[in-house]
């Protein structure tokens, strides 16, 4: 069992929990730490939970379909393999 970090930057930083025998996605981590966040297809279609990896490796189910950038990651598709910072707007905390 791998257990990682995820550290999300907004106006303050805040860290939640990844636990690789619990959370499936870097999204399902997010929305169980009751942290609203958009997001539609869940399958790296649409690329509305896309945020930006700053620091950190993470590793996807499948190759994503929406386009991204070089740092940019989706949420819906991926782990993390290493501690991650992202950045995302904050719907809600």
């Amino acid at each position: 069992m791998m257990n990682y970090k995820i550290t999300i930057h907004h106006t303050q930083d805040i860290q939640i929990p990844f636990y690789s025998n619990k959370h499936i996605s870097i999204l399902d981590a997010i929305e169980q730490s009751k942290i609203q966040i958009e997001f539609q297809c869940r399958s790296s279609f649409c690329g509305i939970c896309r945020v930006i990896l700053c620091k950190g490796k993470v590793r996807y189910f499948c190759k994503p379909i929406a386009f991204i950038d070089k740092n940019e990651i989706l949420t819906c598709s991926c782990y993390p393999i290493t501690n991650i910072d992202i950045i995302y707007h904050i719907i809600n905390v």
